[in-house]
């Protein structure tokens, strides 16, 4: 486990670097949401956003749940701890509030036998009898067979966790202020989010339908946003499009965008100009690198031209996909690619800026 302190302040007296509220930072966009999903084309950090949102939602004093449902371990890995077993277990500390409150980022790697388990325990009272059912291999059955079973625990899970009243435990249980979900990838948000639907239109009465019910009550409800994770390339940023339409015409709601790995702008407006209408003055390259005490030959120039044109022709193409994605007039937040990768460190970062950005 990690405590968040403002990286630019350097580690606190326990080692931890800790996250503080910065005065110019943008009020909350989502104050109403306790369901935050988060879910983006295959490669585009979807997990890596909703890891940095758990934690910048923590660092003002809320108590957070970080859920993950693919099987992958992903947040495990990210957070440098022991692969997570089905239960909730605290993986971060962020800094106190103005009360001297300081939030958590619990986890809780989701699997659908346990939720199985869980389910007829709490809802049948079967108690060992559900374990004999394992042994059968009847909850290998519901959860690999039984069309739409897996997503319906998955999702019932995360239901659970959202609608704990909030203000301490229940039923020894902690509550959370909000829930993050790393979900499936775009192109199967809609189908996971809308299992309980057509779970609902099967059962027409009793528990199931009553059950299904809720779960589409809480996703479809301003409690809930569905964040959409991508990058400044052709096919993300479609496919982002596309999900948004999806996820519109589903009647569940849309968040915002997260615009991941943005390369660095390393050049200005006029330097840009100048490369892309093959205006460069080598003469003037020399004496720049000349100045800069470089050994300086024709070779090296012709070679940092080259990348010049490159690097502004590659922000030409990002910035017109930077225009998509504001077409889908949503809130819209960005995030660099770190050299360094993702680690503790870096999600520390991230998080701060998209407190910063106003994402939570």
């Amino acid at each position: 486990m990690f405590t968040l302190r403002s990286v630019r302040n350097g580690p606190a007296s326990d080692g931890y670097p800790r996250l503080v509220t910065a005065s110019a930072e943008r009020l909350d966009d989502w104050p109403k949401v306790r369901l935050h999903v988060v879910t983006g084309k295959g490669g585009t950090g979807k997990s890596t956003v909703a890891a940095a949102l758990a934690l910048a939602l923590a660092t003002s004093g809320r108590n957070v749940l970080l859920c993950e449902v693919e099987g992958r371990q992903g947040i495990a890995r990210m957070f440098d701890v022991d692969p997570l077993p089905y239960e909730e277990r605290r993986i971060a500390k962020g800094a106190p509030d103005r009360d001297g409150r300081a939030g958590q980022v619990h986890a809780l790697h989701i699997d659908p036998e346990s939720a199985l388990l869980e389910y007829l325990s709490m809802y049948y009272k079967l108690g060992r009898a559900g374990k004999a059912l394992d042994r059968f291999g009847v909850i290998d059955f519901a959860t690999t067979i039984a069309p739409g079973v897996r997503d319906v625990l998955l999702t019932g899970k995360v239901y659970e966790a959202v609608q704990r009243p909030r203000g301490g435990r229940h039923k020894d249980q902690i509550t959370y202020d909000a829930v993050v979900l790393d979900a499936p990838p775009t192109g199967r948000i809609c189908q996971f989010l809308g299992v309980n639907s057509e779970l609902a239109g099967l059962a027409k009465v009793g528990p199931i339908k009553t059950q299904a019910d809720k779960v589409m009550d809480l996703l479809r409800s301003p409690r809930t946003a569905v964040h959409v994770v991508t990058i400044l390339e052709e096919m993300p940023v479609q496919e982002t499009s596309d999900g948004i339409a999806e996820l519109r015409a589903a009647g569940l709601p849309v968040g915002g965008v997260v615009v991941n790995l943005v390369r660095p702008q390393v050049l200005s407006p006029s330097a840009l100009a100048q490369v892309r209408d093959d205006t460069v003055d080598p003469t003037a390259v020399t004496s720049e690198l000349t100045r800069a005490r470089v050994d300086v030959d024709a070779g090296l120039v012709e070679s940092l031209v080259a990348e010049a044109r490159d690097h502004a022709v590659r922000r030409h193409l990002e910035d017109e996909q930077r225009e998509l994605v504001a077409g889908e007039r949503v809130p819209t937040y960005e995030l660099p690619r770190l050299a360094s990768g993702i680690d503790q460190g870096a999600l520390v970062e991230l998080a701060e800026l998209l407190r910063k950005q106003g994402m939570a």
